[in-house]
């Protein structure tokens, strides 16, 4: 055997297993590889997209939890604002109530004073008829002078 007929033959067996390599089993591998790789480009791509989204998403809900506060903050001034007006009508109305319970009562004292007086009118008349009529020892006809004696009620 002659070394170089062996590695001439080894040559070409080595170049024909190349052809045969690149023809058969290199596309295959490197399609696998083209694909992974851009698997691994799409993920990562999806994973910077997933952030800005995440950071994105922070930024609205900030915003979002701003606005809420700022809006319970706005309820919160308008339920005071409110009870401060609720309690000023009610102030109002138990003043206007309080002054016509007053009114009421003043009434009601003016009135039994005016029957008091009325009564004690009365009184007093039928205690002058009761003199007049011991002075004069004669009965007065109550019907009968009805005038008189409303004139003598009327100056007491």
């Amino acid at each position: 055997m002659n070394i170089n007929a062996t590695l001439f033959g080894q040559a070409i067996a080595f170049f024909m297993f190349v052809v045969f390599c690149m023809k058969y089993v290199w596309p295959p591998i490197m399609q696998a590889i083209e694909e992974r790789q851009k698997k691994i480009a799409d993920g990562l791509a999806a994973a910077e997209r997933a952030a800005k989204d995440l950071n994105l998403a922070q930024a609205n809900a900030s915003d979002q939890m701003k606005e809420a506060k700022r809006a319970a903050t706005e309820i919160i001034e308008q339920a005071n604002k409110r009870k401060a007006q609720i309690l000023d009508q009610a102030r109002e109305e138990a003043n206007v109530e309080r002054e016509n319970i007053l009114n009421q009562g003043q009434a009601e004292l003016e009135a039994e004073r005016n029957r008091a007086r009325d009564e004690l009118r009365k009184q007093v008349a039928t205690l002058a008829v009761i003199g007049a009529e011991k002075i004069l020892e004669r009965s007065i006809d109550a019907n009968a002078h009805k005038d008189i004696l409303d004139k003598i009620t009327a100056e007491l």
